[in-house]
């Protein structure tokens, strides 16, 4: 198990959408045997620049412990979720 961090950047819509599109994920990363460390919701922030028509987007960062199966069907999930503007994830040192 490695350690590893996401930043999601969500499309910036009511708060019902925004929560549900977080705990889509928080459960993908549980499913596949991963353990949620912390969630850290930064709130709406101003992006630096235009993205997918939006000058907005809610950012999330989560702490995760999981196996690198799981951070694949993260990142696959990542990519075809329209609510998605922008994501990175990243493995920390141990």
């Amino acid at each position: 198990m490695r350690k590893y961090e996401v930043v999601i950047i969500v499309k910036p819509s009511d708060e019902e959408v925004t929560n549900a599109t977080l705990a889509k994920f928080e459960n993908i990363i549980k499913n596949t045997g991963g353990t949620i460390d912390k969630v850290d919701r930064w709130g709406k922030k101003r992006l630096a620049y235009e993205v997918k028509d939006f000058m907005e987007g809610y950012y999330t960062l989560i702490n995760f412990t999981a196996e690198p199966a799981t951070v694949f069907e993260l990142e696959r999930v990542l990519k075809i979720t329209d609510e998605i503007l922008k994501h990175m994830v990243i493995r920390l040192e141990d």
